[in-house]
C-alpha cells in the first residue's frame, strides 16, 4: 500500500475503535434503566474499559517494537469487535463489566502502535498534519459512537446498538493484516531496546510535559464524553436519541474544526519554531478552560450548545501536534513503547478515574458541579504545554536527523 491509503485504512480502524469505545455512553441511561445501578457504577463501567486498556499497553508495546506492528493492529481490531459484539449478549452488570473489558485489551494493541506506525510512512515536516488527520476519527467516531447508540438504543434496545456496530471491525482487520511494517526486524539491524532505552523516555522533559498535558487532558473529555448525553437528558430534558445525535453533532463538528486547525497551524508554525506543537496545543486548552466552565453554566441550551463546540474546538487542536511531539523527541526502536507508556499515564491519570469521581459527586452534589469542578484540567493541560515547549527543541536535536527506520514516500 501507499502510504496515502495505509493513512486512510488506519484512519477506518480509528473510526471504529472510537465508535466501539464510546457507544456505550449514549446507552448509560437505557443500562441504568434496565439493569437498575447507580451513577457510579455506571462510571466504574467506562472506568473499567480504561484501567485494562492502560494496563495491557505497556506489555504490547514491549512486544511490538519487538514483532510486527500491523499483526498487533489486526488482532487488536478482532478483539475489541467481538468483544462489543458479544456486549449484546449481556444480561447482567458483572457480564458487561467484563465485555467491556476485553474492549479494553483489543484497543489497547491498536493504540500502542498505530499512531507511530502511521507518522513513520511520512516526513517530518508533514506529521502534524498526518497525526491531524488520523486524530480526526476521535471525535467523528465518537460522534458516530453517540449518534449510532442513540438511534439504535432507542429503536432496537442497548444490547442490539452494541451488537450492530461490532461487526465492521472484523472486515478490518483482515486489510489491517495485509500490512507491511516498514521498520527493519531486529534481526536485520541493531538489537531491540532494553530498560535503560525506556527508562530515558521520562527523562525527555517534553515527552514527559506532553504525556501529563494529555492525562490532564483526558481527564476532563474523558469525563464529558461519558457524562454530557446524560447532562443533556437531566437539565435539558432530552431523549436518549436526541442528547446522542446533538453531542454526537457537536463533537464531529469541533473536533473536525479543530483537529484540522491545530495539524495545518503547528506544521505552519513549525517553520518559524521548533515549539510550534506545543504553543499551538497550549494556546487551545487554555481558550478551553473558560468556554468549558460556560458550557455547564450557560442558562439556555442555545448557549450550552456554543460553548460546547468551542470547548472541543480549542481541546482539539493539539491532536495532531501533541502526537507529533512524541514522534518527534522519541526514537523509532522505542516509538510503541513511548506510545503505550503515553497511554498508561493519561489514562491512568485520566479517564480510568474520572467517570467514576464524576459519577460519586454527582451522587452527592449533582451532576452540574461534578462537571464543572472537571473543566479545571483543561487549564492545567495548557500550562502544562507551555512547560514543555521550554525543551523541545532541545529533545528534538539531542535525538538527531530521521534514521532509516522513518521510512517514507
Amino acid at each position: 500500500m501507499q502510504p496515502k491509503q495505509i493513512l486512510a485504512l488506519l484512519f477506518a480502524v480509528n473510526l471504529v475503535n472510537y465508535v466501539d469505545r464510546q457507544i456505550v455512553y449514549a446507552l448509560l441511561p437505557l443500562i441504568k434503566a434496565d439493569l437498575g445501578v447507580s451513577d457510579a457504577r455506571l462510571g466504574a463501567l467506562a472506568s473499567a474499559f480504561m484501567l485494562v486498556y492502560m494496563c495491557a499497553a505497556p506489555p504490547i508495546g514491549y512486544l511490538a517494537d519487538r514483532s510486527s506492528r500491523p499483526r498487533w493492529i489486526a488482532w487488536g481490531v478482532a478483539v475489541w469487535s467481538v468483544a462489543t459484539f458479544f456486549s449484546g449478549a449481556c444480561r447482567t452488570y458483572a457480564q458487561l463489566f467484563l465485555a467491556r473489558s476485553v474492549v479494553g485489551i483489543g484497543e489497547s494493541c491498536y493504540g500502542s502502535v498505530s499512531p507511530s506506525f502511521a507518522a513513520e510512512h511520512f516526513p517530518p515536516e508533514k506529521r502534524g498534519r498526518v497525526l491531524a488527520f488520523f486524530s480526526m476519527a476521535i471525535p467523528v467516531g465518537s460522534a458516530l459512537g453517540y449518534i449510532l447508540g442513540g438511534v439504535f438504543g432507542q429503536s432496537f434496545g442497548w444490547r442490539a446498538a452494541f451488537a450492530i456496530v461490532g461487526l465492521p471491525g472484523l472486515f478490518l482487520a483482515v486489510l489491517a493484516s495485509r500490512l507491511k511494517d516498514p521498520r527493519p526486524s531486529p534481526a536485520s539491524g541493531a538489537g531491540p531496546p532494553g530498560l535503560r532505552e525506556y527508562a530515558g523516555l521520562y527523562r525527555c522533559k517534553s515527552y514527559l510535559a506532553s504525556t501529563l498535558a494529555m492525562a490532564s487532558l483526558t481527564f476532563c473529555l474523558g469525563g464529558l464524553a461519558v457524562w454530557m448525553p446524560s447532562f443533556f437528558n437531566r437539565f435539558w430534558g432530552m431523549d436518549v436519541a436526541r442528547a446522542g445525535i446533538v453531542f454526537g453533532g457537536v463533537t464531529v463538528a469541533a473536533g473536525l474544526a479543530g483537529s484540522l486547525l491545530g495539524g495545518w497551524l503547528g506544521d505552519r508554525l513549525l517553520k518559524v519554531t521548533g515549539k510550534a506543537y506545543f504553543l499551538v496545543s497550549g494556546a487551545g486548552l487554555l481558550l478551553a478552560f473558560p468556554a468549558g466552565c460556560a458550557a455547564i453554566l450557560a442558562p439556555s441550551l442555545e448557549l450550552t450548545l456554543a460553548a460546547v463546540f468551542l470547548t472541543e474546538m480549542f481541546a482539539f487542536l493539539n491532536m495532531g501536534p501533541l502526537n507529533g511531539v512524541i514522534v518527534s523527541v522519541t526514537a523509532a526502536p522505542v516509538r510503541s513503547m513511548a506510545f503505550a507508556a503515553n497511554i498508561f499515564v493519561i489514562h491512568a491519570l485520566g479517564d480510568a478515574l474520572s467517570p467514576t469521581l464524576i459519577g460519586w459527586v454527582s451522587d452527592l452534589w449533582g451532576l452540574r458541579p461534578a462537571l464543572l469542578g472537571s473543566m479545571a484540567f483543561l487549564g492545567l493541560a495548557g500550562l502544562l504545554c507551555l512547560w514543555g515547549a521550554k525543551y523541545v527543541e532541545a529533545d528534538t536535536a539531542a535525538l538527531g536527523p530521521p534514521v532509516a527506520e522513518d521510512s517514507y514516500a
